[in-house]
C-alpha cells in the first residue's frame, strides 16, 4: 500500500467527482490520464463516486469499478469517497480543484458541495447545467465564493479548430464552417433512441461544442445575433418514438449561418449520421473550399491506435479527443496551482452564452423546418 496521494508544490490537488464505469465513463478517462502523469500540474488525490460506492456496487459495471478502485488505492494512493462531504479538509497551502464529471442535472448541487469542500477552481463538463437560469445562479455562487469555473469545452483547444482559425485570419473575405458528425444509423429506431437519451436536444448536446466556439471566438450571443439563415435543403427535424414509446422531436441534422451585429459571420453543420470525422472548413466569398482540417487527422489516428491497444473496449471518442482532454485539464490545473491564465479555456460566461444561443435557435429553426 502506498501513502495517500498528495500534490507537490506546483500541482493542484484534484478531486474527481463522478468517475463512472471503467471504459465507459468520461470521469474514468480523466482519472487514467492523470494517473498516467499526462497532466503534470494535476495530482489526482480523491475520487467521489456516489453510485458505484452505493446502490450501483453490485449492478452492471460495479465489479469493474471495484477493481479500478483497488488498483488506484494500492498503486497511486488515491482515496475514494461516497460523497463530497466525506472529503478531508484542505491541507495548509494546498490548492484544491474539483473536476465534476457526473450527470448534468446534478452539477448545480455538486458545485455548491465543491465550494464547501474548499475547492478554489471547478472544472465542469459541458453544458454545465440543464438551463441558462441554473448556470447564471452557479456563476453568482462561484463569484461570491471567489471560485473560478472552467468548462470542459475541449474543441476550444482542438488542433483542427486552431488551424482553421489561423488560415481564415490570414485569408481576407474567407468564411469558416464548423462541421460536427456522429455515427448513428439513419433509422427511426437508432435516431429515436438517440433523441430520447439526449432529451435536451441536439443544440444543447451534440452541437453545444460548436456554439461554445461561436461564443468564444466569434462574439456570438443572443443579443449580438443580427441574422440566422437555416440551410433547409440540408437540415432535417423529425418526430420519432424512443425505446420508452414516447415521441421526441429533434434535429437529426442541421446547418445554419449566423451573422453578428459586430460584423462576423460563421456557419455550423451537425449531422447525427454523418460519420466519425468532424472538421473545420474555410471557404472563399463564393463558397469554394480553400482549406479543411479534420479530427482525427493522421497524427491523431496514430495516437488512437496506441490507445485502442492500451484500453480495449473503451468509448472510441475518448481516443480521438485524447490530446485535447489533456490540454484542457493541464491548463485548468495550472490555473488552480499557480494562477497562470487558462488560455482559450471556456469560462462559465461562454457556457451561458452557448446554452442561451441553443435555447434561442431551437424553436426558431424548428419553425423554419416545419
Amino acid at each position: 500500500m502506498v501513502e495517500f496521494a498528495t500534490p507537490s508544490e506546483n500541482q493542484a490537488e484534484v478531486i474527481l467527482i463522478g468517475c463512472g464505469c471503467p471504459l465507459r465513463g468520461m470521469g474514468w478517462y480523466h482519472a487514467v490520464q492523470m494517473l498516467g502523469n499526462e497532466c503534470p500540474s494535476a495530482k489526482l488525490c480523491h475520487v467521489v463516486e456516489p453510485w458505484f460506492l452505493g446502490g450501483g456496487a453490485d449492478g452492471p459495471g460495479g465489479p469493474e469499478f471495484a477493481e479500478f478502485q483497488k488498483k488506484s488505492e494500492e498503486e497511486h494512493g488515491v482515496q475514494f469517497h461516497k460523497s463530497v462531504a466525506d472529503l478531508p479538509p484542505v491541507a495548509e497551502g494546498v490548492k484544491r480543484l474539483a473536476l465534476i464529471s457526473g450527470r448534468t442535472v446534478d452539477n448545480p448541487r455538486l458545485l455548491t458541495e465543491a465550494i464547501a469542500a474548499g475547492c478554489s477552481v471547478v472544472y465542469l463538463e459541458k453544458p454545465g447545467a440543464p438551463t441558462v437560469a441554473e448556470l447564471e445562479a452557479m456563476k453568482k455562487e462561484a463569484a461570491d465564493a471567489n471560485v473560478a469555473i472552467c468548462m470542459g469545452y475541449n474543441k476550444n483547444v482542438c488542433k483542427y479548430v486552431r488551424k482553421a482559425r489561423e488560415f481564415a485570419a490570414s485569408t481576407p473575405g474567407s468564411h469558416v464552417t464548423f462541421v460536427s458528425n456522429n455515427t448513428y444509423e439513419p433509422t427511426a429506431a437508432s435516431l429515436g433512441e438517440c433523441f430520447e437519451r439526449n432529451a435536451e436536444g441536439m443544440l444543447k448536446n451534440m452541437a453545444i461544442h460548436e456554439l461554445a466556439l461561436l461564443a468564444s471566438f466569434y462574439d456570438v450571443t443572443v443579443d449580438n445575433i443580427a441574422s440566422v439563415v437555416v440551410d433547409k435543403e440540408f437540415s432535417s427535424c423529425q418526430t420519432l418514438k424512443g425505446p420508452s414509446g414516447k415521441e421526441w422531436t429533434d434535429f437529426d441534422k442541421v446547418k445554419f449561418t449566423i451573422k453578428t451585429k459586430t460584423g462576423k459571420e460563421v456557419s455550423v453543420q451537425a449531422d447525427r449520421c454523418g460519420g466519425d470525422t468532424s472538421y473545420a472548413m474555410v471557404s472563399d466569398e463564393d463558397g469554394k473550399e480553400l482549406f479543411r482540417h479534420s479530427m482525427p487527422d493522421e497524427e491523431d489516428r496514430a495516437n488512437v491506435a496506441v490507445l485502442e491497444a492500451k484500453y480495449p473496449g473503451a468509448m472510441p471518442y475518448f481516443f480521438s479527443q485524447d490530446p485535447d482532454y489533456v490540454t484542457v485539464k493541464e491548463r485548468v490545473a495550472k490555473l488552480c496551482a499557480t494562477g497562470e491564465e487558462a488560455k482559450d479555456i471556456a469560462t462559465i460566461d461562454i457556457a451561458i452564452a452557448a446554452l442561451s444561443v441553443a435555447e434561442y435557435l431551437t424553436p426558431l429553426m424548428k419553425e423554419e423546418l416545419a
